[in-house]
């Protein structure tokens, strides 16, 4: 029984991080309707970032956490204002290209930048590790749960109950009848770059305790959580935590009972056979278009 709780709390916590990574996809996609695949790179960067300015530059540990997400967020912001704004017009194929040779780009910058270095920032402090029996929750983990339902409760408020979060969502129902009413769609678009680029440097910073900061790690991060995204059911909030959550548990379970070797594998396959049955996600819901 304690394997398993010990399992289960492993698979929650690195689920969280996954979470964090999907809802940056979601808001992306739900303010422009472009899947940004640039976005595991923002994780990389807030990780290696934080890492070196702490490291290299002896910041101290939050105001390196900060810095990195402020850089990252600007990056985001660039993204959207310099390499999306003029094709934006362009198919989805073409956009998601882009990202991608952004991506590529961003990632040559760290290791210009930073180097080549695996790197471990150290733990956030603060709270202490829960221990029961020998199931035992790390301080750490503790940081990414926080700040998963922090970020999910200050999205929620944002979306719902602000003219800024109203604004972005109605820029992407509709840009023109937005527009018609006074919201300036594009400052929307570079809004909804800049909190997703937060999010990410954020979950790249509180996982790079857990599993070190390196230049090469966006990717992974990212497909885990654009797999979280489409399995919770792209565009919806709380499927992206329900599904990196999900995935989370399900890699651990495997890896714990199965074999660490397939722990990857597995979560991809689940992530396909589900798409078979409910192409929407779990919690999606089908669009119908006229044609």
């Amino acid at each position: 029984m304690n394997t398993l709780l010990q399992t289960l709390i492993s698979g929650l916590m690195i689920g969280a991080v996954y979470g964090l990574i999907a809802l940056g996809f979601t808001i992306v996609y739900n303010a422009t309707r472009v899947v940004n695949f640039a976005h595991g790179e923002f994780v990389m960067m807030g990780g290696v970032l934080s890492t070196w300015l702490l490291t290299a530059h002896d910041f101290p540990l939050p105001i390196a956490v900060l810095a990195a997400i402020g850089l990252v967020t600007i990056l985001g912001i660039l993204l959207d204002r310099v390499a999306l704004r003029s094709a934006r017009h362009q198919d989805p194929l073409t956009l998601m290209m882009i990202t991608i040779g952004m991506a590529v780009g961003f990632r040559g910058l760290m290791q210009v930048v930073v180097g080549r270095d695996v790197i471990f920032l150290e733990p956030f402090g603060g709270i202490p590790t829960i221990i029961f029996g020998e199931v035992f929750i790390p301080s750490q983990g503790l940081w990414i749960f926080l700040l998963l339902l922090l970020c999910s409760v200050v999205l929620y408020f944002l979306f719902a109950h602000t003219k800024i979060g109203k604004a972005m969502r109605a820029a992407s129902e509709n840009k023109r009848a937005a527009a018609l009413c006074g919201i300036n769609p594009p400052t929307m678009s570079a809004l909804s770059f800049a909190i997703a680029a937060a999010l990410g440097a954020l979950a790249g910073a509180a996982v790079a305790p857990i599993s070190a900061a390196f230049y090469e790690y966006g990717l992974f991060f990212g497909l885990k959580g654009f797999a979280a995204a489409i399995l919770g059911g792209l565009g919806n909030p709380l499927g992206a935590v329900v599904g990196g959550l999900a995935i989370g548990l399900l890699e651990s379970v495997t890896a714990g009972y199965i074999s660490s070797a397939f722990k990857d594998g597995v979560a991809l396959v689940v992530l396909i056979l589900l798409l078979l049955v409910r192409p929407s996600g779990l919690l999606g819901q089908a669009e119908i278009k006229r044609v």
